[in-house]
């Protein structure tokens, strides 16, 4: 039964990756709860120990020593305690051992399926420990298998599989089984089944995430990111600023040649990114987020009901409100106001030229 109990702890830790100490810990409990139950232990403390180098195991009733006994569960004279400790006296506890062989089938099989149960809650507790690590954080998952009919795609995540429904997919990217791809934890939720992982590729996260991954000024803080306004799989708005007059905020988010910026658009499959600096005026935030128009004016009547019309030139027209609209409403989220276009006939001079 020992080499049995030995193999099967090494097979645990191979596998599962729980450590023997664990292992023997749930097995402990596991036979205490058994042996109460069959032994008809109502209220008294059962004490369970292996021997970590031969993996025997002893069961001990643990009881105190008085004078009157009157519930032997707990209780034991002092007359039979010397049985198992010289030189008690009253007050003082001793461990009763209990025979192993005495445990039924019944009793076995509840270990057993105990010590399943036991080890199963602690690989889901240590799973959902690890992913929470990683919540609000990009991975690199492995993709296990991609549903025909739905486009669901099931991935390996620190070996937990999770998935990334195709709606939380940037539209019109597909993956093939064995693919490595960068995918952004939104949550980590706890259940009775195990952590289950919420997971997208269109969260404005993932964008937050890659520009810290490739801008070392918005890693150290040097350069912050305001505000991101994203369609996956087409464009996304992000406005920065810098703590450090001497650095610039968009130029250090460009890189030399692009080559920071770029690098975030193959890994989006060529999304669109507008970069624009964040300014504390909001005309001239407005006017910057409406990129790559010129803008001719932006009036703000009322600062409180935050709207703003802006002009802009007649020819520039369609490219502040952009194709059905998503340049004008991209700008909108980023800055947080409701904008209203409208173009200027004539000659006029740019406001401000980007």
């Amino acid at each position: 039964m020992n080499n049995e109990l030995h193999n099967a702890i090494m097979l645990f830790q191979k596998e599962k990756g729980i450590s023997a100490d664990v292992l023997c810990e749930k097995i402990c409990l596991a036979v205490s709860t058994a042996a109460k139950k069959e032994f008809g232990i109502k209220d008294g403390d059962i004490i369970c120990t292996m021997d970590p180098a031969t993996y025997d195991i002893s069961i001990f009733n643990r009881k105190t020593v008085t004078d009157d006994v009157l519930d032997p569960d707990t209780e034991i004279s002092i007359g039979d305690a010397q049985k198992y400790k010289k030189g008690v006296c009253e007050g003082d506890t001793v461990d009763v051992p209990l025979k192993m062989e005495n445990l039924g089938r019944i009793a076995a099989q509840s270990v057993k399926h105990t010590i399943r149960q036991n080890v199963r809650n602690y690989e889901h507790d240590r799973e959902y420990r690890e992913l929470q690590s990683k919540n609000n954080e990009i991975v690199t998952a492995k993709v296990l298998s991609v549903n025909p009919v739905t486009g669901d795609a099931a991935v390996e995540i620190a070996k937990t599989e999770a998935l990334l429904p195709k709606k939380e997919q940037i539209p019109g990217e597909t993956f093939s089984v064995g693919d490595f791809v960068k995918i952004y934890i939104v949550d980590v939720i706890e259940t009775t089944k195990g952590p289950k992982v919420l997971l997208s590729r269109t969260n404005t996260g993932l964008v937050r995430r890659l520009f810290e991954q490739e801008v070392p000024e918005i890693y150290d803080g040097t350069v912050i990111i305001k505000s991101i306004a994203r369609e996956a799989g087409s464009r996304t708005k992000i406005a920065v600023c810098s703590k450090d007059g001497d650095i610039d905020a968009v130029g250090s988010c460009i890189g030399a040649r692009g080559a920071r910026v770029n690098a975030i658009v193959d890994m989006l499959g060529g999304e669109k990114i507008d970069i624009i600096k964040y300014s504390d005026d909001p005309a001239e935030f407005i006017g910057g987020a409406l990129a790559p128009a010129e803008i001719v004016e932006v009036e703000i009547p009322d600062p409180e009901e935050k709207s703003c019309r802006v002009t802009v030139p007649e020819g520039q027209l369609s490219l502040a409100i952009g194709n059905k609209g998503q340049n004008a409403r991209l700008a909108a989220r980023l800055t947080g106001w409701k904008i209203d276009i409208k173009p200027f006939y004539g000659d006029a001079r740019p406001m401000i030229r980007l």
